[in-house]
């Protein structure tokens, strides 16, 4: 059979140190390539979310003026008063998709 003569305790808590230490790096690497693929997976699955958010232009009529913004509700409203009459914009507050407009004279 095995002619191996038994170890002393002193080499047996060395192999069991290095075994310890093996385990820890097994699980440290496993945890960082997981950790790597679910960022990875992340990203794949929510791309279109991460796309810068989208410009809007309001083109104004000349001689118009911005008296205030607003923001609430998920809403963007800007007040312009444009040649003594007030109007009101509002805007989706994600897509900065126009809402509505409204048109009041002053008095």
């Amino acid at each position: 059979m095995s002619d191996q003569k038994p170890l002393d305790a002193e080499a047996e808590r060395t192999i069991a140190k290095v075994r310890r230490l093996m385990m820890i790096a097994v699980v440290a690497t496993f945890a960082a390539v997981a950790a790597v693929l679910g960022v990875i997976g992340y990203r794949i699955f929510h791309v279109g979310e991460s796309a810068a958010p989208p410009q809007a232009a309001l083109a104004l009529p000349a001689g118009a003026k911005v008296l205030s913004s607003a923001v609430g509700d998920n809403h963007i409203v800007l007040t312009v008063e444009v040649n003594g009459a007030i109007e009101l914009y509002s805007f989706d507050l994600k897509t900065l998709k126009p809402l509505g407009h409204r048109r009041r004279e002053r008095k």
